[in-house]
């Protein structure tokens, strides 16, 4: 009875990461989940799903089949009320909201999205080996016993047998009650990763933009937490300058100056050169603008600094260009006319929010 119960269990658990598989799209394009974001799990919204169970009556109440009735008659316990309201013909909506940690929703992301595990750089590219809790058996080292499940198969083989006395509830586990841990060794990457996002928080880029950008960055930040095991991440936000900040002010400042992408660029670099040994870090960096830049001048020392400082020491350089009604969009034409070739470079157009999923994979397809 319990090896069926768990094994319903665990095929409820796949419906539910099918369920969840198959809307993912639509949780990518959406931003309220990350604002039930944990430190380790995320809520997610999905269709009820009830697993089978037992429905008993109330007490006192007679049996199945007792007393007199005429054919036709309702079944029900006493003081059923009617329900209240006028008819509708649309059905309801049912929601579940379920916890799911952030690990397994990048397994689901690298799934659906088809994302390559990253390949690390470094010195600190070392594997280590894990042991993983996965599951529970019949047998197994005393060390590693688990005392509640095994109590709980205790107390249901005395409540089946009669012998369970709630005066005196007394619980005696047998061998056969006894439950244990099972494990698994998992291999976990040691290598060291940063990601510097940068972002343009001129006029031009307004609540929309950022939000996108905020939406975006979450999915980014889940996979390449999952890739690596020491993962820290710097933020930048600039108009005419570039100046360091942290994750509130980041998403939530807006200004009204000029845009001058370079001093992000500079910024950048001192970071790394400070902070960051490239022998030592896998380093990516993400910018997200509007592609509005302050004349010729400015953007060919972007490409000069992208060229010759960036681009040597980093995974990968993302640039993902939002669609703003103020900017001119031209920067993204002019990386695309340079680097017609170069790799590390990845360059996404984000007109809205439904195009996140294809800026993701555009990012992080590559592996790097």
């Amino acid at each position: 009875m319990v090896k069926r119960i768990e094994k319903d269990r665990s095929r409820f658990r796949q419906i539910l990461r099918g369920q969840i598989k198959k809307e993912l799209r639509k949780y990518i394009t959406r931003g309220e989940m990350i604002g039930k974001k944990g430190k380790d799990l995320v809520s997610i919204p999905v269709p009820q799903i009830n697993l089978p169970r037992f429905r008993y009556g109330g007490k006192n109440t007679g049996g199945v089949g007792q007393g007199e009735g005429d054919i036709g008659t309702p079944i029900g316990r006493d003081g059923d009320e009617e329900g209240t309201g006028q008819a509708g013909e649309a059905p309801g909506e049912h929601l579940l909201e379920v916890d799911v940690s952030l690990e397994e929703l990048a397994q689901l992301l690298g799934e659906e999205l088809e994302l390559p595990n990253i390949e690390p750089k470094g010195k600190k590219n070392i594997i280590s080996e894990k042991d993983r809790y996965t599951g529970i058996a019949k047998s197994g080292p005393e060390s590693l016993r688990h005392f509640k499940r095994t109590y709980k198969q205790a107390l249901k083989r005395q409540i089946i047998s009669g012998t369970y006395n709630p005066e005196d509830p007394i619980i005696v586990p047998f061998r056969e009650d006894r439950r244990y841990r099972t494990w698994k060794t998992v291999s976990l990457p040691e290598a060291s990763a940063v990601i510097i996002y940068m972002m343009d928080v001129s006029g031009s880029m307004g609540e929309e933009q950022k939000e996108i950008v905020r939406i975006e960055s979450f999915w980014i930040d889940t996979w390449l937490h999952y890739q690596y095991k020491n993962l820290e991440t710097r933020y930048l936000i600039h108009d005419a300058v570039a100046r360091e900040v942290d994750e509130e002010t980041f998403y939530h400042t807006r200004e009204s100056g000029g845009t001058i992408i370079s001093s992000a660029y500079k910024l950048a670099g001192n970071i790394i050169d400070e902070d960051y040994n490239p022998q030592d870090w896998n380093i990516y960096l993400m910018h997200f603008s509007d592609g509005d830049n302050w004349g010729e001048i400015d953007t060919d020392e972007c490409i000069q600094i992208i060229e010759n400082k960036l681009l040597p020491v980093a995974n990968l350089f993302c640039y993902g260009q939002v669609e703003s009604p103020y900017g001119s969009g031209q920067f993204i034409r002019d990386l695309e006319d340079y680097f017609e070739s170069e790799e590390k470079l990845i360059l996404s157009e984000i007109p809205d929010k439904e195009a996140i999923y294809k800026s993701i994979k555009d990012f992080l397809g590559k592996g790097k």
